[in-house]
């Protein structure tokens, strides 16, 4: 009787050790994947507070020029090196 629960017990054992492997491994959603797709969201998510912060910035720079044409003219000097008729520019790098 008792050899005979020992191996119903270990019967139990050999299923959920079997079970666990299956999943954890061998699952077409197995550990390996979930983990690597939840470093991929996580990047995504990095990369979308990144684009958020442009947006920012840049809805701020359109505020700030759309108004005021010293600041376009500001702009237009730094970014696209224009330049007025009588002047010369010199850009050093």
């Amino acid at each position: 009787m008792k050899k005979l629960l020992k191996i119903k017990g270990l019967k139990y054992w050999v299923a959920t050790a079997v079970f666990l492997v299956v999943i954890l491994f061998l699952d077409q959603n197995n550990l390996l994947v979930t983990m690597k797709l939840n470093r991929q969201v996580n990047a995504l998510h990095d990369e979308e507070a990144q684009l958020r912060d442009a947006i920012v910035q840049d809805s701020i720079n359109n505020a700030t020029l759309r108004g005021n044409l010293d600041a376009i003219e500001h702009y237009g000097r730094e970014n696209y090196y224009m330049k007025r008729s009588d002047e010369d520019i010199f850009v050093i790098k």
